[in-house]
């Protein structure tokens, strides 16, 4: 369980598969990004701003 929460951190991700991990659409995620303020550079989402997506909408399903 460690490995996958080391592994989610330390490459870049799409939206897509953030959305993924979450369950939800890519417009969904964006939306929820938008109300918490977040918005990070287009293109891939490097682990810096991953771990600011994390921390405000929780750790996916997945990770729990």
């Amino acid at each position: 369980m460690n490995e996958m929460k080391e592994t989610k951190n330390t490459c870049a991700k799409t939206r897509k598969q953030l959305a993924d991990e979450y369950g939800i659409s890519i417009r969904t995620l964006n939306r929820r990004l938008y109300r918490y303020g977040i918005k990070p550079p287009p293109g891939l989402i490097l682990p810096a701003w991953q771990k600011k997506i994390y921390k405000l909408l929780g750790n996916p399903a997945f990770v729990r």
